[in-house]
């Protein structure tokens, strides 16, 4: 099965169990400034979770591309990936344990879809603590679908408990594993007895109670489902396969980097992992490039992760003997490899090849300047009696110029020096705990973020929206937004700065729209009857048969200031959102303008 035949098997399944097929949504989240990507697919359902009714219905199902970038030099090995694809399915307040293990398990052993060896099944389940029990619930649906006691394993909530933050949803998850060892598990092995030959390959999670407080846990009033499995995981077991890179998802992308490096895969570990690296931070660059809300190569959050991730595929070309310009060779093979799943690939080639190579060839300048650093550095260090280059050093040309540690080594060896290489990884792990901090909060947030303040702040970008197209005209389209507690960003498509004059202008229109007190109203309606009815749509093919629309004024057929397709959170009415300033307009990129605005005061939202 490839992994095309599981991607439209996984979503058949459950459309056969009334869920409705929704889009998987844009790489880079809205609204939800604790992650810099979706990093799971539960990430665009984050206002349903919370309450929201979705215009789909209780019951949905999805394939999204994620990035997860705690584990970017990790990436190499056999197995671990920066880019993947999760299949996932919900219920929103809809059915509860007992249909979702059913549904898994029917899912992967029944012969009408994966067929997969029961016996090469076992679960994990919550063992309970002192806050709340052990999750008998589940674990006697899985024997009434077959899961022998063995193959259950009980463990802790650090394994086995979900929650969105110090408070709010939480509750047990329950995951699969598949046997990668050699023949049938012995008996009595399980994810508690041998964690190295079971592979997870979903995750059910039960969103069961809501936290209060450190020790107080009340059943939610509606109970949620979220489930994801990973497609590259479980498409390498169908297939038999020993890595993810050995499945027609990587090997078109592998023999084309063979043909650029005359190198043949399997032949050299070290070089393997160079190919592996290449291969997946292409395809996560291009996934990153293509998408909708417009991120390229820079110094800060996503497009720094995005300049990261090409700067050591290009490194790791050169490990390979590729000296010239190579990764729009490599981004046309992910194009065709991918383009039926995610249309927007093919339609943002040409951007994506003139990016790739415009960073290339920014990188080729980094390592000159890189040289140049080092050669300043040289009269201090040759002051050093040992001979060695420390590690914050090290670090520093790495992290602040781009310039990898094997350069500095070979620069280093030809005036003497060697590199105090564990003081570099001791640098650089501190500053991958930062990141992974960061990526665990919203692995597991991103539920917390949707507070009275940044509803608020959300539905001020509706306003702010129309109020420039009213000053500057109809060219003006969003190109993305980020919202805290304490500001709002929003980029927007224009070709110049704005004059402080329309600035104010902006915002006066913002402002009296807000003193108007206007009702925000929310209709459901199909995609093509949203956009007859005048309403924006930022990205028209990201959106299910249904959506939700909200219009700021006073009828939503004949009297309204703005109407947006949008499945964020939103005020009752404009009064709510309190005085609005623009602090500052500057660019964001080549076409593109960004404004930061607050707000202050305001009426208190109801029900909140």
């Amino acid at each position: 099965m490839t992994a095309n035949e599981l991607r439209s098997k996984y979503i058949e399944f459950f459309k056969s169990k009334n869920h409705a097929e929704i889009s998987g949504q844009s790489l880079i989240p809205e609204n939800d400034p604790s992650v810099l990507f979706t990093m799971a697919g539960m990430h665009p359902l984050v206002p349903y979770l919370l309450g929201e009714k979705h215009p789909s219905g209780t019951r949905l199902t999805d394939y999204q591309k994620c990035i997860r970038t705690g584990d970017i030099e990790e990436v190499g090995d056999p197995s671990h990936l920066t880019c993947f694809e999760m299949l996932g399915n919900w219920s929103l307040g809809d059915y509860f344990k007992k249909e979702s293990i059913a549904f898994s398990y029917e899912f992967l052993t029944s012969k009408d879809w994966l067929a997969l060896d029961p016996k090469k099944l076992s679960v994990t389940v919550f063992a309970g603590d002192e806050n709340a029990p052990r999750d008998e619930e589940a674990a006697g649906y899985w024997k009434d679908n077959g899961m022998p006691e063995d193959k259950i394993a009980y463990l802790p909530a650090s394994d086995n408990w979900w929650a969105a933050g110090p408070t709010g949803p939480c509750g047990p998850d329950t995951e699969i594993f598949y046997w990668v060892g050699e023949g049938l598990p012995p008996v009595g092995s399980n994810k508690g007895t041998d964690s190295a030959n079971w592979l997870e390959i979903w995750n059910n999670v039960f969103m069961q109670y809501n936290r209060i407080d450190e020790k107080t846990l009340v059943p939610l009033e509606k109970q949620n489902v979220d489930t994801g499995m990973g497609l590259e995981r479980t498409n390498c077991i169908l297939q038999g396969k020993t890595s993810v890179y050995l499945t027609e998802v990587f090997q078109p992308i592998i023999h084309t980097i063979e043909g650029l490096s005359s190198y043949k895969y399997g032949s050299d570990d070290e070089k393997d992992k160079s190919v592996r690296i290449i291969a997946d931070h292409s395809r996560a660059a291009v996934f990153i490039l293509g998408d909708q809300r417009g991120v390229t190569p820079s110094n800060l959050g996503a497009g720094y992760v995005l300049r990261r991730l090409i700067r050591r595929a290009v490194r790791h070309g050169r490990k390979l003997g590729i000296e010239n310009a190579f990764l729009a060779k490599v981004a046309d093979t992910v194009i065709q490899n991918f383009k039926c799943a995610y249309p927007e690939l093919e339609s943002n080639r040409d951007k994506i090849a003139a990016e790739l190579t415009k960073e290339e060839e920014r990188f080729g300048d980094t390592l000159r300047k890189g040289e140049a650093e080092f050669q300043k550095l040289l009269p201090n260090l040759m002051k050093n009696p040992k001979k060695e280059i420390s590690g914050k050093v090290a670090f520093r040309l790495y992290d602040t110029f781009g310039f990898p540690v094997e350069l500095t080594q070979e620069l280093g060896a030809e005036h003497g020096f060697t590199v105090d290489l564990e003081g570099f990884k001791e640098a650089e792990k501190k500053h991958q705990e930062a990141s992974k901090t960061l990526d665990k909060g919203a692995a597991k947030g991103g539920l917390a973020e949707h507070s009275d303040t940044t509803t608020k702040y959300h539905t001020a970008t509706h306003l702010l929206q129309q109020a420039l197209v009213n000053v500057l005209g109809d060219k003006v389209a969003q190109k993305g937004s980020n919202i805290n507690d304490e500001r709002m960003r929003f980029d927007f498509t224009f070709d110049r700065p704005m004059t402080p004059e329309e600035i104010k202008k902006v915002e006066d229109i913002v402002n009296e729209k807000i003193k108007e007190d206007l009702p925000v109203t929310m209709e459901v309606m199909s995609l093509e009857d949203a956009q007859k009815s005048g309403a924006r749509a930022l990205f028209t093919n990201k959106y299910g048969e249904s959506v939700k629309v909200y219009t700021i004024g006073r009828d939503v057929k004949s009297d309204w200031f703005s109407k947006e397709v949008c499945g964020g959170p939103h005020v009752q009415h404009t009064a709510q959102i309190g005085d609005f300033k623009i602090q500052k307009e500057q660019s964001s990129s080549a076409g593109v303008r960004r404004i930061r605005a607050v707000i202050s005061g305001g009426l208190p939202l109801e029900n909140s």
